[in-house]
């Protein structure tokens, strides 16, 4: 059965339009971006193949070109829509750092760090740099790391906030394993980088690890 014959209160794009994009399933949701189905599958009977051949949402989300174009119903047009709606979404959260404070607004930035940071198969160690006003003024991936480790030279951080005015930092990196622990290596380093820029009287807000779920601040945990 085609969806346009599915009652109207069924309909992925009607339940939307009346209830709002939270009240959508993963395969709803997948759906409507799909728009269309294929021979013998409406788009909500391929999304949900989809996110069962994936394994999940963001599975499919974060898949290379050619693993997402080797599925039923995929394809490049289809995968730049996708990369596309991703990055609009990600300047999104960051125009919303532009315009907030990011100590009033530590959602926003947990949303933008995993944006940023959750896909990365290796270790990536990036920074905010904020105004005084605690306004983001940029984000910079400063180091890449392999699978469970990074190289962070404090004085590339500091010659990077001097070039950015900045009066503020927020530090961030990932955990490709999915564990947001901080290990000590990571307490050792953050506490350097906090001596290094009181040298230049820029204040460290934070430093957010990325895993799955959501980011761990270690402000939060008591361990800056």
């Amino acid at each position: 059965m085609s969806i346009r014959d599915w009652p109207a209160a069924e309909r992925p794009r009607e339940k939307l339009l009346e209830q709002g994009s939270a009240s959508l399933s993963d395969a709803e949701l997948l759906a409507i971006f799909l728009r269309t189905g294929v021979s013998g599958k409406s788009a909500v009977d391929l999304a949900r193949h989809l996110l069962a051949e994936f394994g999940s949402l963001r599975a499919l989300l974060e898949a290379d070109l050619n693993a997402f174009c080797g599925q039923l119903g995929l394809g490049p047009a289809k995968f730049s829509q996708l990369q596309a709606v991703l990055e609009m979404g990600r300047r999104h959260l960051a125009e919303r750092l532009r315009r907030d404070s990011a100590l009033e607004s530590p959602q926003a930035v947990r949303d933008y760090l995993k944006s940023l940071l959750r896909h990365e198969p290796h270790e990536v160690f990036g920074c905010l740099f904020m105004d005084s006003k605690h306004r983001m003024l940029a984000f910079e991936v400063l180091f890449r790391g392999s699978i469970d480790s990074a190289s962070v030279y404090p004085r590339q951080v500091v010659k990077r906030a001097l070039a950015h005015n900045a009066a503020a930092v927020i530090f961030c990196h990932n955990h490709p394993s999915g564990i947001t622990e901080p290990s000590q290596a990571d307490r050792t380093l953050t506490q350097r980088l906090i001596e290094a820029l009181d040298l230049i009287e820029v204040r460290v807000l934070d430093h957010f690890i990325v895993g799955d779920g959501e980011p761990l601040s270690m402000v939060e945990y008591g361990w800056m």
